[in-house]
């Protein structure tokens, strides 16, 4: 009887622990039949369609064929001797062409013709512009109440151009750089009411001296340009490379213009 109690006792235990292991061994599988999810590949993006240029007509655009600029200008480097003061300035205008690149028509360049002014203004001083000497003389002797030095320029720009909207200019960001090459037409000094050391006037307020020479100017000019803007208004801010003086006729003084222009058809 003993024996047999012992017996049951141990198929007992051997089947408890065979349903224990075969329970282990089920969440084991579970565990190891459980997939992790992945996330789906990123699909890539469709490369945007190109503007096919060719077939979009640029010809009747308005394109900055006229150019209008107005604003500041000096003479940078000038000495002490020579008091300029007051708003010295620039008025210009061109008549271009506008060529767009046909691989790229945000990109064009444009050339053409214009008239340039410089007005440079001084504090009392009289100008010798039809002086003997071979330097231009600043007289602080002579005192107009008002005095300036104009010279003129006839100038052929050429520009490169980027346009964000070529297709609708009046309605985008422009940029430009270029250069200007010119000759001088003309070059005066304007003096208006002369006066004494005590600031009394010996022949009115009306009373205008205006004198002619180009001997001392030198006869041609080559400027640096750069213009930014949107639409049809852009600042515009030129150097001129090459002196406003002959060698030997004064010191080398260039002039800096800065200023705003007003562009359109």
């Amino acid at each position: 009887m003993k024996k047999t109690l012992l017996v049951l006792l141990c198929v007992t235990t051997i089947l408890s622990a065979n349903a224990q292991l075969s329970h282990l061994f089920s969440k084991k599988k579970k565990t190891d039949s459980v997939q992790v999810k992945q996330k789906p590949a990123p699909v890539p993006e469709a490369p945007k369609p190109k503007t096919d240029w060719t077939k979009i007509d640029l010809s009747k655009r308005p394109a900055d064929h006229f150019l209008i600029q107005y604003g500041s200008d000096s003479w940078l480097n000038h000495p002490d001797s020579i008091k300029t003061k007051g708003f010295s300035r620039h008025f210009n205008f061109y008549v271009m062409m506008d060529k767009p690149m046909k691989t790229n028509p945000k990109f064009s360049v444009a050339y053409g013709l214009g008239f340039a002014s410089s007005n440079i203004f001084f504090d009392h001083q009289y100008v010798k512009v039809k002086g003997s000497g071979t330097t231009l003389a600043f007289d602080s002797t002579t005192h107009f109440n008002k005095s300036k030095v104009v010279t003129e320029y006839l100038q052929v720009p050429v520009e490169l151009r980027y346009y964000s909207d070529p297709q609708h200019p009046n309605k985008s960001w422009k940029m430009a750089v270029g250069v200007k090459a010119g000759v001088l037409l003309k070059s005066y000094y304007k003096g208006k009411n002369l006066m004494d050391q005590n600031g009394a006037s010996y022949y009115g307020s009306t009373y205008i001296l205006k004198e002619k020479n180009n001997r001392y100017f030198n006869s041609t000019t080559f400027v640096a340009t750069a213009r930014v803007g949107y639409g049809n208004f852009s600042l515009n801010c030129d150097y001129q490379i090459t002196p406003v003086l002959k060698q030997g006729a004064g010191p080398d003084m260039h002039t800096l213009s800065i200023g705003l222009t007003v562009s359109g058809l």
